[in-house]
């Protein structure tokens, strides 16, 4: 079954501003809320389609990808969600920092589950990874300091509330009783309460320590992309589950290669001679040097291909190209000698240019570069 279009999840067009997204999220997520219909697996699919598409559209990045090139920009799960594989403390722990902490339904129906309050918080990052890097994937050892539950530390379950993380209300109104819920007074909706405390451990239990994490980066990772390592960010003041570590891609400009999707550009700039005579020539590749040659008679201009020398794609096993772009470099200077040699050639007929139909021009280079 074919994914919906999330603009029409949502309600909203394109041209539709971050705020109109999230009231258009908040309204279709409301509607389908689990609270409000119990039981209804049907309403439960849309309320998590909701979330994926919101996940996405909220996001500029995914957003600026997804308008380009859909839900095949989120294949393979990396950077992407997956709304229909989570449950319902997922999507909650998924959205608890956007609406500044908790749930975007807590005005309304009291919170989410306890375990979702009793998450940790994220830690973000930033890796910075070469194009060889990315092109191979790699492993990288980061220092990071995060919370952690200070040695000696242990947790009850809060006896205002029982553990549930919340109290309910029951207030009459014309319609009837309607019961309300609110977070817990007594440990903040969290369900646990400190039961000890070493000397020097402030009220949360918790203190910064410095840790080494080993991070896999997968190959083919893009500028931007986000990467998380579950359960390696904060951990909760309440014994709960550990926040996740959030890993922003941030792609180091080469200065030998270019990068267009998964291919990699490379400028090679000839000498004239060679470009009339042809030669066999050495150039880098992501993977060492390798020799090609240079066909005798070559235009400036001309795009080489080496196949399957570019970045493996992210999401399956095919592998990008190595374009070499051929630049015939002019001398800028002459010595006598070599103006004389070239005056001579000046007149030749076979030194005049003469195109014919199979020289392609700089459009249908572009053109055949992009297909």
């Amino acid at each position: 079954m074919s994914k919906r279009d999330y603009y029409d999840i949502l309600n909203v067009n394109k041209s539709a501003s971050a705020t109109e997204i999230k009231k258009a999220y908040r309204k279709v997520a409301i509607k389908f809320h689990p609270d409000k219909n119990p039981d209804n697996k049907e309403a439960e699919e849309k309320f998590k389609e909701a979330a994926e598409a919101y996940e996405i559209l909220s996001n500029p990045e995914k957003k600026q990808q997804y308008d380009r090139f859909g839900h095949n920009a989120f294949k393979g799960g990396q950077g992407g969600f997956s709304g229909g594989n989570m449950n319902m403390e997922d999507i909650f722990d998924q959205f608890g920092d956007i609406f500044g902490g908790g749930s975007p339904f807590d005005s309304f129906f009291g919170g989410g589950s306890s375990q979702q309050r009793n998450k940790g918080t994220n830690l973000r990052i930033k890796l910075k990874l070469s194009i060889k890097e990315i092109a191979g994937g790699v492993d990288k050892k980061i220092k990071v300091k995060r919370l952690v539950t200070a040695p000696g530390v242990t947790f009850k379950t809060c006896p205002a509330c029982n553990g549930t993380g919340k109290v309910n209300k029951v207030v009459n109104t014309m319609l009837g009783q309607m019961v309300s819920s609110s977070p817990c007074y007594q440990c903040s909706g969290t369900g646990k309460i400190i039961d000890n405390k070493p000397p020097g451990v402030d009220s949360t239990g918790l203190q910064y320590k410095e840790e080494i994490i080993e991070i896999k980066i997968p190959s083919g990772v893009s500028n931007g992309m986000q990467l998380s390592m579950s359960g390696k960010g904060n951990e909760s003041p309440s014994g709960g589950m550990a926040g996740d570590l959030l890993i922003l891609i941030e792609e180091i400009e080469s200065e030998e290669f270019k990068r267009d999707g998964n291919n990699i550009v490379y400028d090679l700039y000839v000498n004239f001679i060679d470009a009339v005579l042809g030669k066999e020539l050495e150039v880098p590749t992501i993977n060492g040097k390798v020799k090609i040659k240079i066909p005798s008679g070559t235009q400036s201009g001309k795009i080489l291909r080496l196949r399957g020398k570019g970045i493996r794609d992210i999401n399956s096993s095919s592998t990008g190209d190595q374009l070499i772009h051929i630049n015939i470099w002019t001398p800028k200077k002459l010595s006598i000698e070599e103006e004389k040699i070239l005056l001579k050639l000046k007149d030749s007929k076979n030194f005049k240019p003469n195109p014919s139909k199979s020289d392609k021009g700089f459009f249908e280079r572009v053109r055949d570069f992009m297909s």
